[in-house]
């Protein structure tokens, strides 16, 4: 379990509550762990409830999603400048 190890967990998901990644309440966090889905399905409610943080990557309109791999790079590439 990510939280008995001091992790907070992110959730990246398209969603009205979401953070964007590049949130000032993101940067607060010491140790936070990114949740990513399957590419198409995404992730599960339950999944994304379960997270302290729903995240996205703020994006054109008409652009509603990136493949797995283009929004991990982009999200660890913000993140590491925490």
């Amino acid at each position: 379990e990510l939280r008995s190890l001091g992790y907070k967990t992110a959730a990246m998901a398209l969603r009205d509550d979401s953070y964007n990644i590049d949130a000032p309440e993101l940067r607060e966090v010491d140790r936070l762990a990114i949740v990513l889905g399957a590419e198409g399905r995404g992730l599960l409610e339950d999944t994304m409830v379960g997270c302290d943080y729903t995240v996205k990557i703020p994006m054109y309109h008409g652009v509603d999603s990136l493949n797995v791999a283009a929004a991990s790079a982009l999200a660890f590439w913000e993140l590491r400048k925490r």
